[in-house]
């Protein structure tokens, strides 16, 4: 298991923070109840299994919402 932290462009509303967890939530291989959105700081914390999901594909899901991704970062959970 992975534990992910990304740092997005500045989020403009609280609503953004809804699609991105309902993105994330929409992928395989990400622990649910790990998904942590910080609508302030704009930075989204989770854990996944690289075995089922590849960070690429994380942040591609997030990016075809329209969210740049300034800055991931990936550790052992």
């Amino acid at each position: 298991m992975k534990a992910a932290t990304m740092q997005l462009e500045d989020l403009s509303c609280p609503s953004c923070t809804q699609k991105i967890e309902g993105a994330l939530k929409g992928l395989e291989g990400i622990e649910q109840d790990t998904i942590k959105i910080l609508f302030n700081s704009s930075r989204v914390r989770f854990n996944f299994d690289e075995d089922k999901v590849e960070i690429e594909e994380i942040e591609l899901a997030i990016n075809r919402l329209g969210f740049d991704i300034i800055k991931t970062r990936v550790k052992s959970a």
